[in-house]
């Protein structure tokens, strides 16, 4: 999963690239232009649709500037970055259609289509590319609710606590190098390097008011043999670990092991 997270950054760094220029405030100028040309008859309307449409595409650009190609993505911001990208494919398929149909009619070359198809293959990636890391947010939310549960369990309901986690407090110490031996002597094991999905602070366990910074996540099941293997791992070098086998009461989500201490909550005003 490390290596799917950089690979899913490298994409979005490209992508961002290709997004780059602002054309926002250039875009709404023009249709306030163009709107003040139609009522006056200087120009037809359907050269204000157009310009209309490539607001709104501006517009979901900006979404995606500050969703996909920015670092503080949440769940609750997920929803708003698919639409936006969603929009642009569809977009981009009317505007391929309406360049067949002039093809079609003998108007346009069938060379025109190429640009159009260009533009579809694109946007479709770049949905791809949304959706891979909406799941990957969505699955990380999970794993830091788990947290959550655990944190509310421990204060109110420390017997319970052992059926969301198993708690290892070891020697209390865990840091870059402690973590550095674990990656290397789990990609021995296994020929891969570990699925780390949350390497400290990030912006989803700050919407659940927690602070995560020191703290690793590894998307692995405590059960599977990856698992299984990691928490012998641990505890034969006395290192702190929860293994968490759900994120709620009755579903088998979230499941993770969180390396080092258990995460703290965020003092007000700090």
């Amino acid at each position: 999963m490390r290596f799917l997270g950089l690979l899913l950054l490298s994409s979005v760094c490209l992508f961002a690239q290709m997004a780059g220029s602002p054309e926002l405030d250039k875009a709404k100028a023009n249709v306030e232009k163009l709107r003040v040309l139609v009522e006056a008859g200087a120009v037809p309307r359907n050269q204000l649709q157009k310009a209309e449409d490539e607001l709104a595409d501006a517009q979901d650009t900006a979404v995606l500037r500050r969703t996909l190609y920015g670092q503080d993505l949440t769940v609750e911001l997920s929803d708003d970055m698919l639409a936006a990208a969603q929009r642009r494919v569809e977009r981009r398929q009317r505007a391929l259609e309406d360049g067949r149909k002039l093809v079609a009619a003998k108007v346009a070359p069938e060379a025109s289509l190429e640009e159009f198809k260009s533009d579809l293959v694109s946007v479709q990636k770049e949905l791809e590319i949304a959706e891979s890391r909406a799941r990957l947010t969505a699955t990380l939310a999970e794993m830091a609710r788990a947290e959550e549960e655990l944190e509310q369990k421990l204060a109110n309901q420390p017997e319970e606590a052992h059926q969301i986690a198993e708690r290892h407090d070891g020697d209390g110490i865990f840091n870059n190098g402690t973590f550095a031996v674990i990656e290397a002597a789990f990609e021995k094991k296994f020929g891969k390097p570990l699925p780390v999905s949350a390497m400290g602070d990030t912006a989803t366990h700050r919407s659940l008011g927690f602070d995560h910074r020191g703290r690793v996540d590894v998307a692995v099941n405590p059960d599977q043999p990856e698992g299984v293997w990691l928490r012998d791992y641990l505890n034969g070098k006395d290192i702190p670990y929860f293994a968490f086998r759900k994120a709620v009461p009755g579903k088998a989500t979230g499941a993770h092991i969180h390396l080092g201490p258990m995460s703290t909550r965020f003092k007000l005003g700090g």
